[in-house]
């Protein structure tokens, strides 16, 4: 008895048919798809497939990348890719075009250009990779013109470094931000330390080839007395695995971190805030109120909260929004850059400061570091003190 191919469903992009070996998509709507697969099967076999669903090229390249490339690399992909599924889960790749890139990363006005651009990295990179393994003939974005990248240019001062760890109350966050900001270690770096990279008789860590950035040489951290000082304490404490760790024990992990910082965001905000006499008027309690959920799980219950609860819960969202308004978006990175621009600023010259960072080469200071151009009265120093 002849078997024929079924619809069956993928959470987040809807219904599909396999019709000789393509995947072919037919909607979200269970109803309109079962009546598109009808459709689908009365035609002659050949008109079934006329090319390549995008989306099928995505799920391709996305297992690719699992088995290929990092952990990390897949979730990035991932994230990014599933966005633009979700906004065209029918287009084929003949259909594709630069257009529908460019609707697609203006759909995030909120977006940083750095953002932006990563965003429509994914996909431009996703249909190379179809190119290269023969799926399609070539990649109709290939000649999309992405969003220029940011310029990092956020810095945090020595006096503003010393604010922030007097706002730092849990030792296990302190210790991973004192590291960044004594090394320059990138945050990848940081959160992937075991005792087995520690060279403490040369005061270093030490990754080697396979486990570095570009797997072109061994990377090497320099530890400063406080940075090797926290070492030598967290590989006593953990003798296998990553030697920093979070409040519960566990490694830190990315969405761990930023979380950490977000909260450390609020806190100096509200110093802020304190400072200026910052206070909420009824009016904007009030409003907030009317956009909050009124209910609430009290275990397997679902109660509706007091108004005493919601006004609370109204004062502590708008507190934390503005919060945010009043302080720097800050990340490991952000400790990465401060730490270059420190050095540069001491009088340490580029080549140096390139090794210590981990780049391949100077031009990486140049190119990406341009923070010595918004410290003016370092730059007239420099220059009187040349023409002396």
């Amino acid at each position: 008895m002849p078997k024929f191919p079924k619809p069956w469903f993928r959470k987040n992009r809807g219904w599909y048919v396999t019709l000789d070996g393509q995947q072919t998509p037919l909607g979200m709507e269970r109803g309109s798809a079962f009546e598109q697969y009808h459709n689908l099967m009365r035609q002659p076999r050949e008109r079934t497939v006329s090319a390549a669903a995008v989306v099928s090229i995505i799920d391709q390249f996305l297992a690719w990348v699992q088995i290929n490339r990092a952990a990390e690399t897949y979730v990035w992909y991932q994230s990014r890719l599933q966005l633009f599924a979700r906004k065209y889960p029918n287009l084929l790749t003949k259909e594709l075009k630069p257009i529908h890139v460019q609707q697609w990363i203006d759909g995030y006005p909120h977006l940083a250009s750095g953002s932006r651009r990563n965003y429509a990295q994914a996909i431009v990179r996703c249909m190379a990779w179809a190119e290269e393994q023969g799926l399609i003939e070539r990649s109709p974005i290939a000649r999309f013109k992405k969003p220029r990248a940011g310029v990092r240019q956020t810095v945090i001062s020595p006096e503003e470094y010393a604010a922030i760890l007097n706002l730092i109350p849990n030792e296990w966050f302190r210790d991973l931000l004192i590291f960044a900001w004594e090394t320059g270690a990138r945050a990848k770096e940081c959160l992937a330390i075991e005792k087995r990279h520690v060279d403490l008789p040369m005061h270093r860590i030490v990754f080697p080839v396979n486990e570095e950035k570009m797997q072109r040489a061994p990377r090497v951290i320099y530890l400063t007395d406080p940075a090797e000082e926290i070492v030598r304490r967290l590989v006593l404490q953990h003798p296998s695995g990553p030697i920093f760790r979070n409040t519960n024990g566990a490694a830190w992990a990315t969405e761990a971190v930023n979380c950490a910082f977000v909260a450390l965001q609020i806190r100096i905000g509200l110093r802020t805030m304190k400072e200026e006499g910052f206070s909420l008027t009824e009016e904007e309690i009030l409003g907030k109120i009317a956009t909050l959920n009124t209910d609430r799980r009290a275990g397997r219950r679902v109660v509706r909260k007091t108004a005493e609860e919601l006004r609370e819960e109204a004062r502590r969202k708008l507190r934390n929004a503005a919060a945010c308004t009043k302080a720097k978006k800050l990340c490991l990175t952000v400790f990465r850059h401060s730490f270059c621009h420190r050095l540069l600023k001491s009088g340490v010259d580029a080549l140096t400061v390139s090794v210590l960072m981990g780049h391949a080469d100077t031009s990486m200071i140049a190119k990406v570091y341009s923070h010595l151009s918004h410290a003016p009265q370092y730059l007239r120093d420099a220059l009187l003190k040349a023409t002396e």
